[in-house]
């Protein structure tokens, strides 16, 4: 399915925010040192046109709510945004090449590279340094090809940043394939792009496959690449700011962070590689943008999660009706997955969505259970789960890095648990034990109706004294009622409301103490003796 192309640039995002109210234009000074919590405090995003000491703007928390991740790429709702990368990766669009951009409008290369003109925000207390994070980094392999990706780099010198590459990816193979064969590895590095060029980016895409190109498809577009100056590498077009330099061959030696990632925890120190800083391109009037962690990262991640988690169980055979990759898990590590379940697809379901990408614990549901409430399925733990038949524990699984809760191993990739739970009804229990409250006459009886005065009609008699004759009648047409069915006692109340209902009890109360009542094993009224009637166990 195709759609409008969307050849918005950064800039067109920034105007239609601005537009839209979702964007204050803070023009006082403002201290650079500053600007990080402002943001966290901030509902809209943020342009700091003043920053003390710098000559360029900083713009941030441009997709740091779920509404402006939505506007971001032309959507109408989160769900969307999904719809269009799955475009994006099923039919993806070349990038084009362009002769020149605006990003060329200045050009440093050599001894006029300053890293430390650059308004790089501090952000955490903790933080080893200023950290650019926001850039879209392609690297290439001589065998593998173009990659992209997003990192954080850390500045160091005036040339010299640190790159964390950490976490098993492409990017990382690319680098260590460099350094075994002692050279460095190019990289360009695109800041101030659109957010699509991020969220096309941010897809773990199999080796070979072009980010970019899955980029172009989400847009309906081909993403434009201008050419690098220094690194034989493309650069996106008409970004604010381009860095292109090398990843030099030193492996993971050099200490870089500690910084506050996605997980809302500071990470540790981390061991990486030093990149050297090689030309530097800027618009003219070019700003600096800034992504604020933790939650710009994560609205922009999320939907590559729901992407892989969706495929993976079709697949697999499992019909999902619904997915929420949950924010307590940060968007990375923890998915609730309600199924339309046949027999035993609670575990491959599990099975199924535990094998894509870092995710930890993952939980399904049955499709009466709303994904989205966390009581709904806490209580679905609760009520249908026994852990010996129900948990799933798979030991030493690919881990991501930044999880606190692994073991130190140094120097090695560290692998981790994760865990699947089955909380769907088990085969085997009969259903009726899942049967939800629910309360007779919802349906007409509306609390707003009596407060505003409603008065139900009082059945004849109601007032009357106790008129053993009407019982003896009521008694009668219940047995007649319940002879050839059984049935529940809300729907015999219903069937005989026009008596009051002390009248209705009473008659019930004259069969029981008859012995003519029982009941059938859902619970219906039925005659005692009749093939309705439930046998006792045994």
């Amino acid at each position: 399915m195709s759609h409008t192309p969307f050849t918005e640039d950064l800039r067109g995002f920034v105007e239609r925010l601005r537009a839209d109210g979702e964007l204050v234009d803070m023009r006082q000074p403002v201290d650079i040192r500053h600007i990080a919590t402002l943001v966290d405090q901030s509902d809209k995003a943020l342009m700091f046109h003043n920053v003390i000491g710098y000559k360029m703007p900083v713009l941030s928390g441009i997709v740091r709510t779920q509404k402006r991740a939505v506007m971001s790429i032309g959507v109408d709702n989160f769900r969307e945004i999904e719809d269009r990368l799955v475009q994006g990766i099923e039919n993806p669009i070349n990038p084009v090449r362009v002769e020149t951009s605006t990003t060329e409008e200045i050009i440093m290369t050599g001894d006029e590279v300053d890293l430390f003109k650059l308004p790089v925000p501090m952000s955490s207390i903790y933080d080893g340094g200023p950290m650019i994070t926001a850039g879209v980094v392609m690297a290439r392999d001589p065998e593998y090809g173009v990659n992209s990706g997003v990192y954080r780099f850390m500045v160091k010198e005036k040339n010299l940043t640190g790159i964390d590459i950490v976490t098993p990816n492409n990017m990382r193979m690319f680098a260590q394939r460099a350094f075994e064969q002692g050279r460095p590895c190019p990289i360009s590095i695109s800041i101030g792009t659109h957010p699509m060029e991020v969220l096309g980016a941010g897809f773990r895409a199999p080796i070979g496959v072009d980010e970019m190109g899955i980029a172009g498809g989400v847009r309906g577009a081909p993403v434009p690449l201008g050419q690098c100056k220094t690194v034989d590498l493309p650069y996106v077009a008409d970004s604010e700011i381009v860095l292109e330099g090398e990843i030099l061959p030193t492996g993971w030696t050099q200490p870089e962070g500690r910084f506050g990632e996605f997980t809302g925890l500071m990470g540790g120190l981390h061991w990486n590689p030093n990149v050297r800083i090689t030309a530097v391109m800027m618009r003219k009037n070019a700003f600096y943008y800034a992504l604020h962690m933790p939650w710009e990262n994560t609205w922009l991640a999320a939907p590559t999660r729901y992407q892989a988690i969706r495929r993976s169980l079709k697949i697999a055979g499992v019909q999902v009706k619904d997915i929420n990759v949950t924010l307590g898990g940060r968007a990375f590590w923890h998915a609730i997955i309600s199924i339309k379940k046949q027999a035993g697809e609670g575990k491959n379901a599990l099975l199924a969505a535990l094998s894509v990408m870092d995710l930890k614990h993952v939980v399904i549901v049955d499709d009466d259970i709303d994904v989205f409430n966390g009581t709904e399925v806490e209580w679905a733990i609760a009520t249908r789960v026994q852990g010996d038949r129900d948990v799933i524990v798979i030991p030493g699984a690919r881990a991501k890095p930044l999880d606190p809760s692994l073991y130190i191993t140094p120097g090695l990739v560290p692998i981790g648990a994760k865990v699947g739970i089955d909380a769907t009804i088990g085969e085997g229990i009969p259903k009726e034990r899942f049967e939800r409250i629910s309360y007779a006459y919802a349906d007409r009886a509306k609390i707003d109706d009596y407060v505003k005065g409603k008065a139900d009609a009082v059945p004849k008699g109601a007032d009357a004294p106790e008129d053993e004759a009407a019982v003896t009648e009521l008694a009668a047409k219940i047995v007649a009622a319940i002879e050839p069915k059984a049935i529940y006692y809300s729907e015999l109340a219903e069937q005989f409301a026009s008596y009051p209902f002390a009248t209705l009890a009473r008659a019930f109360g004259k069969l029981h103490t008859e012995g003519k009542l029982w009941q059938d094993p859902r619970g219906r009224i039925c005659l005692k003796g009749s093939k309705f009637a439930a046998k006792q166990p045994v």
